[in-house]
């Protein structure tokens, strides 16, 4: 790419900067510094003005758009004590340079060296069900019927009601959308799900079942997405019929059902995990949910489960029943934990497989308290997580060694946790209160 290096002068809220297009163009052709050049980085001319007229001025803070342009000169961020951090935010959204800030502001995501940034109280004490990660660092957090959004710089944008509806489970579509599954009757009108605006909590559509050309009545459950911009859903009608749904992002329109066939065991999927290898959808149905537990792979091309796992008929004891699961293509294997957070292991290659346990992760002893929050799993850039108790493990290497642990006594037990937008955040059971885990950028010498 062509670039041109002549200087560049502005003059911003009264206070003049130099600078080159070479500088500039690391903003990215999405900024608004991106606008003022032709795709050579070589300054648009204006009839308008004359060759003297080079100064651009541009009625902002000029303090922050020193930190943003030091910012573009050397990948480094450095804020002042005296520049407030959410005006630093704010003006970086308007000069479209937020991933650059989100960038500096965080080294990359590395499960063994995040620390506690911040706690975050809750709204509804006791109530909190669900947490959910944004693409862009930002969170949403589910109370009974109301969620909770959070920007990437915190900021609480007006909340989404769905009229004492139990939220049953979210996903961001994007940075500024969210769909949220919950029971019948989702904003007044039939459908389990809804596309909603994370800056404003408006509902923007609805997402319908249709068989046969007749509208069903359904409750929304566990939510997964393509890369093709395909939503999917569990699904409960009101005879206690069961399928998984498929709908367009874009326009909101029902694409394809799997209705459950007499026999089966699937019910309620909890989870859903669309896998990109093999085109296929992870669909769990765990304990304690239903008494027996069914995790299998759904292939949407011919409506059949290519692979399949059940505790049923199985001798599986109280502490061997699997709390959560997850797929890893890279090593084709399931992963399950148990309420005492021992990891099993399933081969994707072998339908029917059996898990292989393993106790090297174990932390706790003994029974789970009275009312406990069940693991979770998660996995990111090569490593595994999991919640238990009032901590998050994380595992590492070919065998999957517990190599650190995030913990905050506060707040009681971890009920659902979510990594998103390089953080991890973890919501408390009893107080309520998320934690947000970044990793420490290294320091600047």
């Amino acid at each position: 790419m062509g670039v041109q290096k002549d200087r560049v002068k502005f003059n911003v809220g009264g206070r003049i900067f130099e600078t080159t297009a070479t500088t500039l163009a690391n903003a990215g052709r999405n900024s608004l510094f991106g606008a003022m050049f032709d795709e050579n980085w070589n300054l648009q001319s204006n009839p308008a003005t004359t060759a003297a007229a080079t100064e651009h001025f541009i009625d902002r803070n000029p303090d922050c758009f020193s930190i943003l342009l030091d910012l573009l000169r050397t990948g480094e961020l450095h804020i002042p004590t005296n520049i407030p951090e959410k005006l630093l935010y704010k003006e970086a959204l308007f000069y479209g340079l937020s991933d650059h800030v989100r960038t500096a502001r965080w080294g990359p995501f590395d499960g063994n060296r995040l620390h506690l940034a911040r706690s975050v109280h809750g709204r509804a004490p006791g109530d909190g069900t669900a947490i959910r990660a944004g693409p862009d660092g930002g969170c949403c957090v589910a109370h009974g019927s109301m969620v909770h959004v959070y920007d990437w710089t915190l900021e609480e944008h007006p909340p989404i009601n769905l009229d004492y509806q139990r939220v049953n489970d979210a996903i961001w579509v994007d940075s500024d959308n969210i769909v949220i599954s919950a029971c019948e009757r989702l904003g007044r009108d039939e459908g389990g799900m809804g596309l909603f605006s994370t800056s404003n909590g408006e509902l923007r559509y609805k997402f319908h079942v249709a068989h046969e050309n007749q509208a069903k009545s359904y409750t929304g459950g566990a939510l997964s997405f393509n890369q093709d911009y395909k939503l999917f859903s569990s699904c409960k009608g009101r005879s206690n019929e069961y399928g998984i749904g498929v709908w367009d992002q874009v326009t909101g329109n029902q694409v394809d059902f799997f209705y459950e066939p007499p026999g089966w065991s699937l019910g309620e999927a909890d989870k859903l995990q669309w896998l990109h290898g093999t085109n296929c959808l992870l669909v769990a149905t765990l304990f304690p949910r239903k008494d027996n537990c069914y995790i299998g792979l759904l292939d949407f091309r011919d409506k059949s489960m290519v692979w399949s796992w059940s505790d049923i008929g199985a001798r599986i004891t109280d502490e061997r029943r699997v709390r959560d699961a997850i797929a890893m293509e890279e090593t084709n294997s399931i992963c399950v934990v148990n309420e005492y957070e021992d990891l099993g292991f399933m081969d994707l290659r072998r339908a029917g497989s059996i898990v292989r346990w393993s106790s090297r992760s174990r932390l706790m002893k003994g029974k789970m308290p009275d009312e406990p929050c069940y693991p979770k799993l998660a996995l990111h850039e090569g490593q595994l997580f999991s919640s238990m108790n009032d901590s998050v493990s994380v595992f590492a290497g070919p065998d999957w060694v517990l190599t650190s642990r995030l913990r905050n006594s506060y707040g009681g037990s971890i009920c659902d946790f979510s990594i998103g937008g390089d953080r991890l955040f973890a919501l408390h059971s009893d107080e309520n209160v998320f934690d947000i885990w970044e990793t420490r950028a290294h320091s600047i010498v």
